[in-house]
C-alpha cells in the first residue's frame, strides 16, 4: 500500500454526496462534515443506465469522499421491498464508483421535506437525511 493510500484511509471523509432513492425519482443533496449541513440539489429522473450517467456527472462535479444512502424501513424498523432496492442501488453505487457508502434510516424524510414546504421534495429528503448523518459523526 503507498503512503498516500495509507493516508486517504486514515483521513475521515469530509464531503458527501446523499440519496433519497426511489425507483423513478432520486433525490441528490451534497455536504459537508465540518459545517454539518447539506443542500438539496437535484432530483435525478431516471432509471437504470441513465440514472447512474446522472450521479456519475454529479460524483465528478462535487467529487465526494464519500455516499450516503436513505434505506426506508417500516414505522416499526422492519424491513420491506423498497429497503432492499435501496440497499441494492447502495451497492451498486459503490460497485460503481468505489466510495465508500453509508446507509442511513430514511423514515419520515420524505414527510419532512414536504412538511418544511420544500419545491424539490425528493432532494430536500436527501438533504434531511445527510444532515442526520453528518449529525450522526459528530465534530
Amino acid at each position: 500500500m503507498t503512503v498516500a493510500a495509507v493516508v486517504a484511509a486514515m483521513t475521515p471523509a469530509r464531503r458527501f454526496l446523499a440519496f433519497d432513492f426511489g425507483t423513478r425519482r432520486t433525490g441528490v443533496a451534497s455536504g459537508n462534515r465540518l459545517l454539518a449541513q447539506a443542500t438539496p440539489l437535484k432530483t435525478v429522473v431516471a432509471e437504470g443506465d441513465a440514472r447512474f450517467e446522472a450521479i456519475a456527472a454529479l460524483v465528478r462535479e462535487w467529487q465526494p469522499d464519500a455516499l450516503v444512502v436513505g434505506v426506508p424501513r417500516h414505522p416499526d424498523g422492519a424491513d420491506h421491498e423498497m429497503t432492499r432496492r435501496a440497499r441494492r442501488f447502495a451497492r451498486q453505487l459503490h460497485g460503481r464508483f468505489g466510495l465508500p457508502v453509508h446507509e442511513v434510516d430514511e423514515r419520515y424524510s420524505t414527510t419532512e421535506a414536504l412538511a418544511g414546504g420544500a419545491r424539490d421534495a425528493d432532494a430536500a429528503a436527501a438533504a434531511i437525511l445527510l444532515e442526520q448523518f453528518l449529525r450522526s459523526l459528530g465534530r
